[in-house]
């Protein structure tokens, strides 16, 4: 295996046999898990679809992704110029690792690469790695005690859980790990002294999310489109598009990108100033648990309202990518809106029973 991946060709423009040559390397396994990752972003992104992909390599959709991911981490942490061991050692392994870095920015991406190849660090640290650094460079300037480096941002997340304990188990589990990445002496000390100082600082609940779900049909409103007002002629009916309803919610698609999606005339939807839908899956919102339900839901987010409060969600930029947070101090990130309302769909047993004519109220 070559330690470094070769050159990407032109994803829009390679050939049949480009495409054939590249299948076969990666149903043979041949070269290291960044040049497969190129391969498959290039065969994406030149028509093959990731069931086509797994179906003419054994790579499975979710390992593509992976390995996609991992190679364009791999890419910017390379570039920052991160040291040869490091790169070395991540050209063989570790595409789990470093996808979970996928959300900080290039150069935070460099420096947790070299803090997970120093400390040996697993796909599941990895994951709260990235989450320590990315919540840590949310301040403007680092907290009293701690620097920069993704060792005391680390080193910051654990000496923060550490308060919130009275369990002395836990505690010292959070002490234990605050030391292990503390870089700086002076972060080392903040972890130290929570050795002797047993005060507790409880954590803060965050507040309930904003859910809702549609519970009748009538709730669930429905879109149609106009023709005009009379008089009018044949043509001016025949050239009404048809809708089309998509999905739980019926979003509605016309000409071009645009689409919309009916919800019911609720008081904190009507107060919104200026509301703006969201489309998202469950799993992607805060403070999820195991049991939580697992379906795709409507977050309204009014982008008029960009002043924190404590008791609501806000929309955030996450490294490019829409995020929602609760925050318990004023935020040093600027706030993109607030979430008003996450509507959840009708549950329904028999799509076509509300269809019936007989089952409308005579």
């Amino acid at each position: 295996m070559s330690d470094q991946p070769p050159d990407t060709q032109n994803p829009e423009n390679i050939n049949d046999g480009v495409a054939t040559e590249l299948l076969r390397k990666l149903r043979q396994k041949q070269g290291n898990w960044v040049e497969w990752g190129i391969a498959i972003a290039q065969l994406q992104k030149s028509g093959y679809n990731p069931q086509k992909i797994f179906e003419d390599t054994g790579f499975e959709p979710v390992q593509q992704n992976q390995v996609v991911v991992g190679s364009q981490v791999f890419a910017s942490v390379e570039k920052i110029g991160a040291s040869p061991e490091v790169r070395s050692h991540f050209c063989q392994r570790g595409s789990d690792v470093l996808y979970e870095f996928r959300l900080l920015t290039h150069e935070e991406r460099a420096s947790a690469a070299e803090l997970a190849f120093a400390q040996k660090i697993d796909c599941d640290e990895a994951k709260e790695i990235a989450r320590a650094i990315k919540d840590f460079s949310r301040f403007r300037n680092p907290p009293e005690g701690f620097t920069k480096h993704p060792g005391d941002a680390i080193a910051y997340q654990a000496w923060k859980y550490a308060r919130q304990y009275s369990d002395l188990q836990e505690r010292s589990r959070l002490i234990a790990r605050g030391l292990r990445f503390a870089h700086s002496p002076e972060a080392r000390k903040q972890i130290e002294q929570l050795l002797t100082d047993f005060t507790v600082i409880p954590k803060r609940p965050a507040p309930i999310l904003p859910l809702y779900r549609l519970e009748s049909a009538s709730e669930l409103a429905r879109i149609l489109p106009v023709a005009g007002e009379m008089p009018l002629k044949p043509e001016d009916l025949k050239v009404v598009p048809m809708v089309e309803e998509i999905g739980a919610f019926r979003m509605v698609r016309v000409t071009g990108e645009q689409a919309w999606i009916p919800l019911p005339g609720w008081q904190v939807i009507l107060a919104a100033e200026d509301p703006v839908v969201i489309l998202c899956h469950s799993s992607k919102l805060p403070n999820q648990t195991v049991n939580s339900p697992i379906e795709d839901v409507v977050i309204v987010c009014d982008r008029a309202q960009r002043q924190w409060n404590d008791s609501s969600y806000f929309v955030v930029d996450n490294s490019g990518e829409i995020d929602f947070q609760w925050f318990e101090t004023q935020p040093e990130v600027p706030l993109l809106g607030q979430v008003v309302v996450i509507v959840r769909p009708k549950k329904v047993l028999d799509e076509d029973f509300n269809k019936d004519s007989w089952q409308i109220d005579e």
